[in-house]
């Protein structure tokens, strides 16, 4: 699991966004609102959900992050969380005390570098399915 992890918030621009993502060498910031988790961005939002539709560098955050965060909690089993990602289809969750603040986000390469690596490639066939509820269009 990556700790420390560098949070956007829903007012600041898309420029600001990407930057902080190129800087960490990151996809993907969760996006939050004071103490509280509010969304998620990636790289892919900006790209599809704004340069795609015609939005600007100064477009702010919350025009293209997805606000339905899925998330687990640090006590969470390895093979629940692998489950769920696979279940859900996304390679990165945010990871959650029991107090439902921000600890970290655990990537499927993380979950595989603990000997998960067989139920890490189940999970990664479940993620790569094509479909599922998680698209790049708003409903």
């Amino acid at each position: 699991m990556t700790r420390n992890v560098k949070m956007a918030n829903p007012g600041e621009t898309l420029q600001d966004a990407a930057r902080t993502m190129a800087d960490l060498d990151a996809g993907i910031l969760p996006v939050s609102e004071g103490d509280r988790l509010v969304g998620m961005i990636t790289d892919r939002d900006i790209a599809v959900r704004g340069v795609a539709t015609g939005k600007g560098p100064q477009a702010q955050v919350k025009d293209v992050m997805s606000r339905e965060v899925r998330y687990c909690f640090e006590d969470d089993d390895s093979e629940a969380v692998l489950q769920n990602m696979s279940d859900i289809q996304v390679r990165r969750l945010p990871v959650l005390n029991r107090d439902k603040r921000l600890v970290g986000i655990v990537s499927i390469a993380d979950l595989a570098s603990i000997s998960q690596a067989a139920r890490t490639g189940e999970a990664l066939g479940g993620i790569s399915r094509p479909g599922g509820e998680h698209s790049q269009t708003f409903h």
